[in-house]
């Protein structure tokens, strides 16, 4: 039980937890980055004129990049 919770799906990616969970808390801080500048933008649309955008370009260029460097990679990501 304990395996499946905490290594199975890092072990699958070929990380170990703390790389996992390090990788998972950096995505997350720029998903809710992203998000917090979508906001600001919508009541002043002068700011953050493309930072939601080029966050997640980033993001996606970085899931795609691991993506390719992992065999057994799952058809989504969180």
């Amino acid at each position: 039980m304990l395996d499946r919770l905490f290594t199975h799906h890092p072990r699958s990616l070929g990380l170990s937890w703390a790389g996992h969970a390090a990788g998972a808390v950096r995505i997350g801080a720029a998903m809710i980055g992203g998000g917090a500048a979508c906001i600001v933008h919508a009541v002043v649309p002068g700011w953050f004129t493309e930072t939601a955008g080029r966050i997640v370009v980033r993001l996606h260029d970085h899931m795609q990049h691991r993506r390719a460097t992992v065999t057994d990679w799952p058809d989504y990501e969180i």
